[in-house]
């Protein structure tokens, strides 16, 4: 296989800064992608890019946005489109996990996770898709979690985000088909980040059960190596032995 395969292709990565969105980001840019990527602040971006710009095949370029603003979201993309003509792909990864039970749960709490766990995937695959469909199709991928088929207690707001980033990204596949754009909602289990609240740099004795976010670039680039005329719609990953 080409290793350089996404060249030509750019792709936007939210959440990009660390953890499964640097990952896949990476990957994206190993496979000579254009990638855009974007974060909260401009420290956090501007290291990811530094990081990322070691290698060598792909460029990579970033820009502070918060998915939760949907004008933020429009500025993201314009200034993609002048940078490089366009999205190609886009992976909604951005997120954020409140675990508290229902009772616990603050306003604000709540508006945090659904606003950016599932809002800002729809402010960013509204702007994507009217590109994509002038451009000929594109490729969609929403980073959730088992957690958007699986409840458990506190996880309330979380599980109410990833259970409603599951119905938008199986009705926007069947939507947006036929305008060649294809849609894919991969949900992992326990990923060894920070999110997790028990992430390693390198993988240790107590991690290293669990998923690595490199596993779930791999995932994105076998995707995007896939014929247009299949679709895996849906992934599940787990780790092969998780602990007892």
């Amino acid at each position: 296989m080409n290793e350089t395969f996404l060249s030509g292709r750019t792709a936007l990565v939210t959440g990009a800064t660390r953890g499964i969105g640097f990952a896949i980001a990476q990957a994206l840019a190993e496979a000579g992608a254009t990638v855009a990527i974007c974060g909260r602040s401009q420290d956090s971006v501007d290291e990811a890019v530094r990081r990322l710009t070691n290698v060598p095949k792909g460029k990579v370029m970033g820009k502070v946005a918060d998915v939760r603003a949907s004008t933020d979201v429009e500025a993201l993309f314009e200034w993609i489109d002048s940078e490089t003509g366009g999205p190609d792909i886009l992976v909604n990864n951005a997120g954020l996990g409140i675990m508290k039970s229902a009772a616990e749960l603050t306003v604000k709490d709540w508006l945090e996770t659904i606003e950016t766990n599932l809002s800002g995937a729809f402010y960013c695959s509204r702007e994507a898709l009217a590109r994509m469909k002038k451009r000929g199709g594109g490729y969609i991928i929403n980073i959730g979690s088992l957690a958007g088929k699986n409840a458990f207690a506190g996880g309330a707001a979380y599980n109410a985000s990833k259970f409603g980033l599951h119905g938008f990204t199986e009705a926007m596949m069947l939507d947006h088909r036929f305008d060649n754009v294809r849609v894919t909602h991969i949900m992992p289990g326990s990923v060894d980040t920070v999110f997790s609240g028990r992430a390693t740099s390198g993988g240790s004795a107590k991690a290293d059960w669990k998923i690595a976010p490199s596993d779930i670039g791999e995932i994105v680039l076998m995707l995007l190596r896939m014929p247009e005329r299949t679709l895996v719609s849906q992934i599940e990953v787990r780790p092969a032995k998780p602990q007892k």
